[in-house]
């Protein structure tokens, strides 16, 4: 049985700009067809307009209020939403609250930065997957990472 603890997670940053802790996941669990992470929005924050080519993802809001866009639609969303995010979707959130907005993430199949996409270039970022201070094992299946502190990826050749 695994049981994660959030409270041991490290925190990182995604493409979109959200801080995560990945709560579950292929590179570290026994999870293999999914992933679900706690991620952050800081007051006055928004992540970057994207989307992904497989994933299906779940927004579950948990603190905070903030603004949703999925498509050409907008909404509000604060804590008990939950919001599904089919594939192909671009979606976006911003914090329009005082305090960070928190949410679950659950994507299937399991997140990649690969699978993300960022509509203002409408092609996957060419950034490090990695994912795991555990394993440190690339979800770009590049071997063992050897990511420094910059955001540009050291894998190997």
């Amino acid at each position: 049985m695994h049981i994660s603890k959030l409270a041991d997670l490290e925190r990182f940053t995604t493409l979109d700009g959200s801080t995560i802790r990945e709560i579950v996941g292929p590179s570290w669990t026994p999870a293999r067809n999914q992933s679900l992470a706690e991620a952050t929005v800081p007051a006055g924050g928004a992540t970057a307009a994207h989307f992904h080519r497989e994933a299906e993802e779940l927004y579950f809001f948990t603190a905070g209020r903030g603004r949703m866009r999925l498509g050409d639609e907008e909404r509000d969303v604060a804590a008990g939403d939950c919001v599904v995010i089919p594939p192909g979707s671009v979606h976006e959130l911003r914090n329009t609250g005082d305090v960070p907005l928190v949410l679950l993430c659950c994507c299937a199949p399991a997140y990649s930065d690969a699978d993300t996409v960022l509509s203002a270039t409408g092609r996957a970022p060419d950034r490090c997957a990695w994912r795991s201070s555990r394993t440190r094992t690339c979800r770009a299946g590049r071997g063992r990472c050897r990511r420094r502190a910059s955001s540009a990826c050291a894998r190997p050749t």
